[in-house]
């Protein structure tokens, strides 16, 4: 399996990677806080970090929802992030148009689980010379983004994670099954395990989504037990204010414990 490298950071070697931040940038201040705390936290835990948010999101249950900041403040302040705390960063992108500017800041282009299907965001985010995260879609078998794959493959990019995020169980839940980690990773590319949004009501709050981020940490350790190359988390100081996923983000102070037991049972595994 190949190891991907974002700036000073290796993914798929033998440390487990971070990938985590807030959902959505809120404002610049949350940025660097949530940035330094982790950067801090991952350096005595020797994990490589990545620091995640995002200028919109596109994909709100609501109109009535927070998007975040826009393109240009948004990257603005992920700018700022990379430049002041000195980590790669990652933002996800919606629409072919958006990934020039995007690609000038980021070091890891993501695309969204109800996109990953989507060839021409595929190819292009393929194309920008940034390293690809493509989410798998709750709506796909784990088999399935071997398809996907092979359309980054096809624009030439060899720097490639995929995340697993859930999958669709009924209405308003999902369920995480550990089976689709080895399976993408037979694909010979990093796995990463997004644990709180594997914890996501989709919808099940009416005009906006639900979780149970009690859950996080739980399936987050058997994602790690099974062997995934990193774990994707979003994190927040005061997650009941935040504005995007709160319900299953985890809490800034409660990442410590989450992180070194994550460690330990890496460690454990050899």
């Amino acid at each position: 399996m190949s190891v991907v490298t974002v700036g000073t950071v290796r993914v798929g070697g033998p440390a487990l990677a971070l990938i985590a931040g807030p959902c959505v940038i809120e404002d610049e201040r949350l940025c660097l806080r949530v940035a330094e705390t982790l950067r801090e936290l991952t350096a005595q835990l020797r994990m490589p970090f990545i620091f995640k948010a995002s200028y919109d999101k596109a994909n709100r249950s609501s109109v009535r929802s927070f998007r975040g900041l826009g393109l240009k403040e948004g990257l603005e302040i992920l700018a700022k992030v990379k430049e002041r705390i000195g980590v790669p960063v990652l933002t996800d992108v919606h629409s072919v148009e958006e990934i020039a500017a995007a690609a000038e800041v980021c070091d890891v282009l993501q695309v969204p689980a109800f996109l990953c299907r989507q060839t021409d965001l595929l190819i292009a985010v393929a194309k920008s010379g940034c390293v690809a995260n493509v989410k798998k879609g709750q709506f796909l078998a784990p088999g399935d983004m071997k398809n996907v794959v092979e359309k980054i493959e096809s624009a030439g990019c060899r720097r490639l994670l995929l995340t697993e995020r859930g999958t669709t169980f009924g209405y308003n839940n999902l369920v995480a099954d550990m089976r689709s980690l080895p399976i993408m990773r037979s694909f010979g590319y990093p796995v990463i395990f997004d644990a709180t949004h594997s914890v996501q009501a989709p919808g099940g709050a009416g005009d906006h989504s639900g979780g149970d981020a009690r859950f996080a940490p739980v399936l987050a350790r058997a994602a790690v037990a099974a062997g995934c190359d990193g774990v994707f988390m979003e994190t927040h100081p005061d997650p009941s204010s935040a504005l995007s996923d709160g319900p299953n983000m985890i809490s800034l102070r409660a990442m410590r414990g989450v992180l070194e037991s994550l460690c330990a049972i890496r460690k454990a595994l050899g």
